[in-house]
């Protein structure tokens, strides 16, 4: 783990001789959880590469006007969040055109043939009940259930309330529920 602090790396990045150096620990330090945010919304490990690649060149570009009004991840996951959501919605679009297509198709035929995934069955049941999931209850299923944000945390990301946020994810369970019972997982 990195020994500092998201201050020390902020300071370290405004300084032209530490710059690179800094980015690299921010990399160090929070990539993995950048990869496994962003992989569970576009679902495809190539395609995460691709948008954690989109992701941390906004870092670097950004970076600097950082100005601490949210913590440092929060940001960073904003960031991730909404790289995947827009590569999500091109993907959509140059699939099905100005239609209305369904991304859930796109999303289950990537899980599906993902080489990457090792789970069993009652694994890939649950990942397909997640991914059938509107939007905005995926995100914050996943943000609750698999990373244990804080709902506080969640807002900060999404911009929403709190309240929303507990809606969503009550919702999110109880569908998640209904598929895995008609499914008999």
């Amino acid at each position: 783990m990195i020994n500092k602090s998201d201050d020390d790396i902020l300071e370290m990045f405004r300084d032209e001789a530490t710059k690179d150096e800094a980015f690299g620990l921010l990399l160090k330090k929070y990539q993995e959880r950048l990869y496994w945010q962003i992989r569970k919304i576009v679902i495809s490990h190539d395609d995460t590469d691709d948008v954690l690649q989109n992701t941390c060149v906004k870092i670097w570009k950004g970076l600097g006007n950082f100005h601490s009004q949210s913590q440092l991840f929060t940001w960073l996951y904003r960031i991730s969040t909404n790289e995947a959501l827009s590569f999500l919605k091109e993907k959509q679009r140059k699939h099905f055109g100005s239609g209305n297509g369904e991304l859930e198709e796109l999303l289950l035929a990537s899980l599906e043939s993902d080489p990457y995934f090792d789970g069993d069955k009652a694994q890939l049941e649950l990942q397909k009940a997640i991914v059938l999931l509107p939007e905005k209850q995926r995100l914050v299923f996943n943000m609750k259930y698999f990373d244990e944000m804080k709902y506080e945390e969640i807002s900060s990301i999404l911009q929403t309330s709190v309240g929303a946020l507990k809606a969503s994810y009550h919702h999110a369970v109880k569908k998640i529920e209904s598929f895995l019972i008609s499914r008999e997982v």
